[in-house]
């Protein structure tokens, strides 16, 4: 069982998700500032941030899973943030896609958690 939260390929991916979507977002225009580039850095980080805080919780199962279920939301909003994106022509058609390719792994990865919260939890 890994030790720490970071040790786990889903905080992995979705770090790496999160530094992907800041690098692409940094060419946002400046007018998004305080709304779509705002947005998609703290939806994408709020991720790895409430997986740790989940991972703190392990001890309690509902817990756990209620920062999972968070964390799916944090998850779910990024991706409606990076149809934005590409939709006012922010980013390309193949950054759209390999940066939801990515938020999708880490979606599926989050759900296999909350369906099954055993392996990760604190007797």
């Amino acid at each position: 069982m890994a030790q720490t939260i970071k040790e786990l390929a889903v905080y992995q991916k979705a770090y790496d998700l999160a530094m992907r979507v800041f690098e692409a977002s940094k060419s946002f225009p400046p007018e998004e500032r305080y709304a779509l580039t705002s947005q998609i850095r703290r939806s994408s980080r709020s991720v790895c941030l409430n997986l740790r805080e989940a991972w703190a919780k392990r001890r309690y199962e509902a817990h756990f899973i209620s920062k999972l279920t968070d964390c799916d939301g944090e998850n779910n909003e990024t991706d409606s943030s990076l149809d934005f994106a590409r939709d006012c022509g922010y980013i390309s058609e193949d950054k759209h896609r390999e940066l939801l390719e990515l938020n999708r792994e880490v979606g599926k990865m989050i759900g296999s958690m909350i369906k099954t919260p055993a392996p990760f939890l604190i007797p």
